[in-house]
């Protein structure tokens, strides 16, 4: 059982082309990513419609 699942949402994950799934995340870390089960999890977040991007953006800059 999973602790939460991001449901439908835009995945942009650096590896290749933005594409729809749900997220997996147990004990803090992503460890599924795909078409999840409903029921998979005690939470689920509806992120149809919203950009999911896990672990890859950057804030830092030099703008000073």
């Amino acid at each position: 059982m999973l602790d939460l699942v991001i449901r439908g949402g835009n995945v942009i994950g650096g590896e290749g082309p933005v594409r729809v799934a749900d997220i997996g995340i147990l004990d803090g870390r992503i460890v599924e990513a795909g078409a999840l089960p409903r029921g998979a999890a005690a939470q689920e977040i509806d992120a149809t419609g919203l950009v999911v991007a896990p672990g890859f953006v950057d804030i830092h800059s030099h703008g000073e």
